[in-house]
């Protein structure tokens, strides 16, 4: 999937969406792209990211740990 910069919806909502249909076939416990690799790949800013990951840990879909990564919970 990709961003739709157009949509008039906001872009870490998108992302989320994105993110949770991949977490979905994820096995628990398998780590997320980086922060970094994500900014690259969707072409969106670092905290348009870090809303997107903030959204799925309120959610309970992901855990994070300082200095390791994010995580499928």
């Amino acid at each position: 999937m990709t961003i739709d910069h157009e949509s008039g919806g906001p872009v870490w909502m998108q992302l989320a969406q994105i993110l949770r249909d991949e977490i979905a076939t994820m096995p628990k416990g398998r780590m997320l792209p980086s922060v970094r690799t994500l900014v690259q790949t969707y072409g969106v800013s670092d905290g348009t990211v870090k809303h997107a990951l903030a959204e799925l840990r309120a959610e309970g879909l992901i855990v994070t740990y300082q200095g390791r990564g994010s995580y499928v919970a």
